[in-house]
């Protein structure tokens, strides 16, 4: 049987996301004007950039969970070092968007895919694995890698 584990991050999230974006995820209005981060200037690019993001929330809850938003707003962090024209200082840690991965966690919850544990995090339902594993098994048949053949 095929889980998430066994075919490659990228190519997992681009199908979920692509599966969040028909049915179960709704972009909110705020989204094209905000920023992902405190270290970053401009907002996202990418068309598809909230289902993106909420299917690497979910991957990353069924890996690491159970997990908090603070946890997750520093994997999604990143390293600064001043305004983009004086990078002088010393590099220091940046979080990501706490407001970006409680909505999207939230509609996550609402879908059915994540759940709360008391005091713990959030971590993936059954319906959510299920959703994740079926999504890596018809990954894996699509890729053309021979070195992932075994795990067929």
């Amino acid at each position: 049987m095929t889980t998430l584990y066994d075919v490659p991050a990228e190519d997992l999230i681009e199908a979920v996301a692509d599966r969040l974006d028909e049915d179960d995820l709704e972009q909110p209005d705020w989204i094209e004007f905000t920023t992902t981060g405190v270290d970053r200037e401009l907002p996202p690019e990418q068309d598809d950039f909230w289902a993106r993001r909420a299917a690497s929330l979910l991957r990353k809850v069924a890996v690491d969970g159970p997990v908090g938003v603070g946890s997750l707003a520093t994997a999604y962090g990143n390293t600064k070092g001043g305004s983009n024209r004086y990078q002088v200082r010393p590099p220091s840690q940046s979080d990501g968007s706490r407001k970006i991965i409680r909505t999207a966690l939230q509609q996550l919850e609402d879908a059915g895919y994540v759940e709360t544990e008391a005091n713990d995090g959030r971590v993936v339902s059954a319906e959510g694995r299920q959703l994740l594993d079926s999504i890596a098994e018809d990954v894996l048949e699509e890729l053309d890698r021979p070195e992932l053949e075994r795990y067929a």
